[in-house]
């Protein structure tokens, strides 16, 4: 027996639709509406659960009064993207910043968001670990006029998300665009042997001038560091020339130093034998000692000067 059309059927029908069908496409998808209000309103999310309360009511009502599954397989659809278009999972290492028509809204924290579906909110999720960049190879002029190759490492990482997607376009890129900047206009004002030679105190002047610029970005750079400094193969080696020609001038003037303090010493040797005749004899003597243990078979004898002196003496007489 049935009745009117729009109203209940009493052989389980309404509009051609079986009764299981019609609870399944009404109210299931109203329950997990009204859960997902509550889900909302459990995390203060007050814009959301108002706007689950409205479309959750405009569902029902049109639920209760639509006929046909041409019209209902469409809206659970749309009712299932709408739900499921709601929730943002923000991992632990990450912030995301909330947009609401445009404008500003909220930073969110990790766990789960829940968001107005419908391109209402829009979320830019921000990475806060530790990122970081390889500068690509700089060639710069240095201040003695060498040509070098310089490359650099920054790491860095987002201390402010809503700086960072507010204030730049891209962030990243800015900030390798902004070190290649510095890195060449910073080493170009040193000369090469600054720049071989004072590396650590280089990153720290880049790194300073790079978090300053950064700041206003919500960007902390922690460091940066030089990696390879690349001349001219000929400036190689002339530095391998010039580094040759020191050597040999350090091993010159150790050479004549240690000259000058033996001769000093034998000057003092000789001042103390000369005050003790019987010391000269000695000497000899030892010498003769130390050729005997070499097993040689020549012993060269050494004269002393008084007896050339005395046969001096002698022929002119």
């Amino acid at each position: 027996m049935t009745v009117q059309a729009g109203k209940w059927d009493r052989v389980n029908t309404r509009g051609g639709i079986s009764m299981d069908m019609y609870m399944t496409l009404t109210i299931v998808p109203l329950a997990l509406w009204l859960v997902w209000a509550l889900v909302a309103l459990s995390r203060k999310a007050f814009v959301v659960f108002a706007v689950l309360a409205v479309t959750g009511a405009l569902w029902g009502w049109f639920a209760f009064t639509a006929y046909s599954p041409i019209f209902m397989g469409p809206l659970l659809i749309v009712a299932a993207v709408a739900l499921g278009s709601t929730v943002r999972i923000v991992k632990e290492y990450e912030r995301g910043v909330l947009l609401r028509l445009g404008r500003l809204k909220a930073l969110m924290g990790p766990g789960f968001n829940l968001v107005i579906p419908f391109g209402v909110d829009t979320v830019r999720k921000v990475d806060l670990r530790t990122l970081t960049i390889d500068v690509p190879k700089q060639e710069i002029i240095t201040k003695d006029n060498v040509p070098a190759l310089v490359d650099a490492v920054v790491y860095f990482n987002v201390f402010d998300p809503i700086l960072a997607v507010t204030k730049v376009f891209d962030y990243v890129k800015s900030t390798s665009l902004l070190a290649q900047t510095i890195l060449r206009s910073v080493l170009g004002g040193h000369d090469l042997d600054e720049l071989l030679a004072k590396r650590n105190e280089l990153n720290a002047v880049l790194k300073d001038l790079l978090d300053v610029a950064t700041d206003p970005w919500g960007i902390k750079v922690t460091a940066v560091e030089v990696k390879a400094i690349e001349i001219p193969e000929t400036m190689k080696r002339a530095m391998a020339r010039q580094a040759e020609a020191e050597r040999e001038r350090r091993a010159k003037i150790i050479a004549a130093d240690g000259e000058f303090q033996a001769s000093e010493q034998l000057a003092k040797a000789a001042a103390v034998i000369a005050t003790q005749p019987n010391a000269i004899q000695l000497r000899q003597l030892q010498t003769l000692a130390e050729i005997a243990i070499e097993k040689n078979s020549t012993i060269v004898f050494p004269l002393p000067m008084e007896i050339m002196r005395w046969f001096d003496s002698q022929k002119g007489k």
